[in-house]
């Protein structure tokens, strides 16, 4: 029988060059590095549970105010930027639930009754936000 029109598929002949052989000599790493794991941290629930890193979501700034409100104190966060009303009326009803208050969005501010800075700052911390103590 003849091998006329059939193709060798013995190996043959070698390429003549290797496009990747230079990127060895390079200083490049053999194989890709590994990631960094998320560290695992110790807490007083669980131990050696792995912690997300924090999210920078922007700078809030928590104020306590009482001008034109009848001498009534209210906590006011202000300073959102790229967040959207439904976003913020979540915040809104964590916050007086965790402050056992009343609150509402109003013109773009969360309004908080009573001076409750500190746990406001907390859930904004925990939500990703830098909260920010304005004002006296």
């Amino acid at each position: 029988m003849s091998n006329f029109g059939k193709i060798s598929t013995d190996g043959g002949q070698g390429l003549g060059q290797n496009p990747f052989g230079a990127l060895s000599g390079a200083g490049l790493p053999a194989t890709p590095a590994k990631t960094a794991a998320v560290p695992a941290v110790a807490t007083e629930k669980g131990a050696g549970k792995a912690v997300a890193p924090t999210k920078n979501r922007g700078r809030l700034e928590v104020r306590r105010e009482t001008g034109g409100r009848g001498g009534k104190t209210v906590t006011t966060v202000d300073g959102f930027v790229g967040i959207g009303l439904p976003e913020k009326e979540q915040l809104c009803k964590k916050m007086r639930g965790a402050c056992g208050c009343g609150g509402t969005v109003k013109d773009g501010l969360i309004e908080i009754q009573g001076d409750q800075r500190e746990a406001v700052a907390r859930i904004l911390a925990e939500a990703g936000f830098r909260a920010v103590m304005a004002g006296g």
